[in-house]
């Protein structure tokens, strides 16, 4: 596989023209380890498709069971049958006539009726059994479809702003992570705002155009934007506007989400806003470079309902 990685890059580097050495180190890493979560995610489904398997056998095995039951039931019905105790309508008529029936009568009469109940009740429940196993078999099939579509979704997506946003990408201005079905772009905040503002720079504008036409096509996922700073309070200057990093990472974010939807066309009910502060670092604080890095806005393209999957199998 690294191999086949390693073809995959010289034949960029020939169309490309030259790629630093380090630049080139960076992408290759970045491959190797999308490919290692893709793995990662077979496992996964694998996994789950056992675990489908192993809820219908028990369902199988339950109903099996209650063909056992019921078999016996039968067996005793014909047993009493054999002895001459009589049907239920005999002794629903008899019962008018109560005093006619001797005490053993009575038992074997009322035990004779039970048995039938119990019979027609285990046939019951072991067509619902019946049903239960098929309607399982049916959605295991549906959820690992429609899971493995929002991954082969969320790669392809990955793949077109990788490749709309190549230069911003190989100037470490963005950078683009996939893991299974979740996607995020990160944005230093120099290419999106000047220091301490949260209004877009016209450059900012430009680059959250280009990220939302790519992203907006993903009408079945939802998209988060996080706002994030480093750990510098806020000056004395804008700290009547924004008196901490909360307020400054939150209106940063919904500054970008009021642009996607009111410029580039996302639809509302898909975005949301967070602000984080200084409170989720991607790097140490202690160094200029690792604060640059801090300040940042994240698009988060995700699952639109997180949990279906999982509700879906309890049902």
């Amino acid at each position: 596989m690294k191999k086949l990685l390693f073809c995959c890059f010289s034949s960029m580097i020939i169309f490309t023209g030259c790629v630093s050495s380090q630049t080139y180190k960076k992408t290759f890493d970045e491959s190797e380890t999308r490919l290692t979560r893709l793995e990662k995610v077979s496992r996964e489904l694998e996994g789950e498709k056992k675990a489908n398997e192993i809820l219908r056998k028990d369902l199988a095995d339950q109903a099996a069971l209650k063909e056992k039951e019921i078999s016996s039931l039968k067996g005793r019905i014909e047993e009493l049958g054999g002895k001459g105790i009589m049907t239920s309508k005999e002794i629903e008529d008899l019962r008018l006539e109560n005093g006619r029936l001797s005490a053993a009568d009575k038992a074997k009469a009322g035990e004779l009726v039970s048995l039938k109940e119990e019979l027609a009740n285990g046939a019951k429940e072991k067509d619902y059994l019946g049903r239960e196993v098929e309607r399982l078999k049916v959605k295991a099939g549906e959820i690992s479809s429609e899971k493995e579509k929002e991954i082969s979704d969320v790669r392809n997506t990955y793949e077109n702003l990788v490749k709309e946003m190549k230069s911003e990408i190989e100037k470490g201005d963005i950078r683009i992570t996939q893991a299974i079905d979740r996607l995020s772009v990160n944005m230093v905040e120099k290419i999106l705002f000047d220091s301490g503002k949260a209004e877009l720079r016209p450059g900012g504008l430009t680059v959250i155009k280009r990220v939302g036409d790519i992203l907006k096509k993903a009408s079945d996922k939802q998209i988060r934007v996080e706002g994030h700073t480093d750990n510098v309070q806020i000056g004395a200057r804008i700290r009547e506007r924004y008196p901490t990093n909360w307020e400054l990472s939150t209106t940063r974010a919904t500054n970008v989400v009021r642009y996607l939807e009111d410029k580039v066309g996302v639809d509302p009910r898909l975005l949301s806003a967070a602000g984080f502060a200084d409170k989720k670092p991607v790097a140490a604080n202690d160094t200029v470079e690792g604060r640059a890095q801090n300040r940042r806005i994240e698009i988060v393209l995700l699952p639109l309902d997180v949990d279906r999957v999982l509700e879906e199998l309890k049902k």
